[in-house]
C-alpha cells in the first residue's frame, strides 16, 4: 500500500516536494537526536543546545508547510487522494513529536550540569542509544524508498527495547540503584524520552508495512 502511495504522489511535482520535505525533516530529527544525546552524555555544550532548539523550530515550520501542501493536494485531487493524505498527515505528527522529545533531552542536559551518571545501566543505555540511531537510518530508508525490510528491522525489535526501558525505570523508581536522587530522576526521564523517540519511529515504520488503519500496530501477516 505504501509503495502505491509513493508512486501516486511522486507523479506530481508538488507531492514529490512534500515527500522530500518529510524525509528531510526526519533527517533533521536524526541530527537533533545525536546532538542532544551528546550534550547530555558527553560535554553538556550550551551552544549545541541552542542549535538543537533552532533545529526544532525548523522541524515545526516544516510540519506546518507539509500540512498545507497535503491540504492543497486533497483540494485539487479530491476523494482519490484522501487515503494518501491521511497517511502523510499522520506521519508528519510523528516526525514533529520526535523533534519535541529530542529537544526534551537537550532541556534535560541543560538542567543536569554534569555528564549524566548511569551507574549499572551504563552499558544498556549506550546500547539503546545506538539502537535508536540505527532506527533513524532504517526508518529514513523505509519511508523514503518504501523499503519494507528496513522498516521491519524497527517494527520487529521495538517492543523488546520498549520493555527494557520500562524495566530499568521500575528499578529506578523502586530505589534499587546506587545513584543520587538527581541522577535517578534524570535517568528515568531520559529513558522515557528515548522510549518515545523510538515509539514514533516505530509508528512511521508501521506505515510502510501496514494499511492506514493499522498504523502504530504490529504488522498483520497472512
Amino acid at each position: 500500500m505504501f509503495r502505491d502511495f509513493l508512486n501516486l504522489w511522486k507523479d506530481k511535482d508538488t507531492t514529490t516536494e512534500t515527500l522530500t520535505m518529510a524525509v528531510q525533516t526526519l533527517k533533521i530529527d536524526r541530527e537533533m537526536f545525536i546532538e542532544s544525546v551528546k550534550s547530555l552524555r558527553e560535554d553538556n555544550d550550551v551552544d549545541l543546545q541552542h542549535t538543537i532548539y533552532d533545529k526544532d523550530e525548523e522541524v515545526n515550520k516544516s510540519e506546518r508547510a507539509i500540512r498545507k501542501k497535503v491540504l492543497m493536494h486533497l483540494l485539487v485531487s479530491g476523494k482519490s487522494a484522501i487515503n494518501e493524505g491521511l497517511i502523510l498527515s499522520s506521519l508528519v505528527i510523528d516526525i514533529e513529536r520526535i523533534g519535541d522529545y529530542t529537544k526534551n533531552i537537550a532541556d534535560l542536559a541543560e538542567l543536569h550540569p554534569k555528564k549524566m551518571t548511569c551507574g549499572k545501566f551504563k552499558e544498556p543505555i549506550s546500547q539503546i542509544e545506538e539502537q535508536i540511531k540505527n532506527y533513524f537510518d532504517f526508518t529514513i530508508d523505509g519511508f523514503e524508498n518504501s523499503n519494507k525490510d528496513a522498516a521491519r528491522k524497527v517494527t520487529n525489535s521495538y517492543k523488546k527495547m520498549s520493555f527494557q526501558c520500562s524495566e530499568m525505570k521500575k528499578e529506578l523508581i523502586g530505589g534499587e540503584v546506587n545513584l543520587s536522587v538527581g541522577d535517578a530522576v534524570s535517568l528515568a526521564l531520559y529513558l522515557r524520552f528515548l522510549k518515545r523517540v523510538a515509539a514514533h519511529l516505530y509508528n512511521i515504520c508501521t506505515s510502510v508495512v501496514n494499511p492506514f488503519h493499522r498504523i502504530g500496530y504490529k504488522e498483520k501477516r497472512k
